[in-house]
Parts: structure tokens; sequence; C-alpha cells
């Protein structure tokens, strides 16, 4: 009886870690998913990655988040575009995310918040991107410097402002 507790006990643990991962990781719960949903609420991601969500306070529903945005970020970098999330995450697997999530980007994006979060913090936000589901389209691709962008833009770089001349 012990033997085969044991032997169930250990084959349970061989078929819940694949290459690194959890059950938990593949079957994400309540927690989780909530856990990802809040994330994205409260670390700006939103704010790009979902159209219209600064200009509305936040008032979009939930199924239209992280669609991407047409409006672009352009500076020194060239023209950058907040990726459509829903469609990009169902092409990742989570160990693909997670390097993503960790490596830099173009600006404005701030990727080395990612970089700091907790691999839970991020798979969380992998498996609440997923659960809502593909939609939308993918974002307008990267502009290089000194090329013009095709949609409108956001100019994102700082500027002197101008000098007063003091009166004599």
């Amino acid at each position: 009886m012990k033997a085969t507790i044991f032997f169930n006990a250990l084959l349970f643990s061989a078929l819940s870690i694949t290459a690194g991962s959890t059950v938990a990781d593949q079957n994400p719960d309540a927690k989780m998913l909530e856990r990802g949903r809040y994330i994205l609420m409260t670390s700006g991601c939103n704010d790009c990655h979902t159209p219209g969500y600064p200009e509305q306070a936040g008032n979009i529903p939930q199924q239209d988040w992280v669609t991407g945005n047409p409006v672009g970020f352009q500076g020194p970098w060239g023209t950058t575009y907040p990726a459509n999330l829903r469609l990009k995450m169902q092409n990742l697997t989570k160990d693909q995310w997670m390097g993503q999530a960790r490596s830099a980007r173009r600006p404005p994006m701030p990727w080395f918040m990612l970089r700091d979060m907790t691999d839970y913090d991020l798979k969380s936000i992998y498996h609440f991107i997923r659960s809502l589901g593909p939609k939308g389209k993918p974002a307008p691709a990267y502009v290089p410097p000194g090329q013009p962008a095709a949609t409108p833009y956001i100019e994102f770089f700082p500027k002197n402002p101008p000098q007063q001349h003091a009166s004599r």
C-alpha cells in the first residue's frame, strides 16, 4: 500500500513538472488570473496597450483591454506602437513570454518594470491575457528614425523651454 502511494505521488510529480512548469502554470487558478488582471490595471499596461484607456479614465470594458494601439510614440529611436498583447500572447509559450518580458524594448515601453517583477506576476499576466482570448489586429510595424509614420503619433522626447530674455 505504501509503495503504491509513493509511486502515485512520484508519477504525479513527474507529470506535474514539465520543462520547469508546474500544474498551476499550465492551468492557472482564479487567484493567478485575478493577480494578472490587477497588475494590468495598476501597472499602466492598459494606458498604452488599450486604445482610449487614459482618455476614458480606465472605463474601458475588460473585453477590449490590451488590443494594441494604432497611435505611435515617436522619438530618436523611431516610431513604436503598443503591441496587441491579446494576439501576441496567443502565439507565445509561457517560457517565451518570460524571456521577452525580461528583455530590453524600444521606448517608451518601461520593460524594466517587467524585468523586476516576480515569476509569479509575469505568469499571472501571461495567463490573464491569454484568458481574454484573441481580439483585434496587430499594431502597426515599427518605423525607423527619419522615416515618416503613416499613423497618428505622440512626440516623446524632451524639449527645452523657450529662452526668456531679461528686460533692461
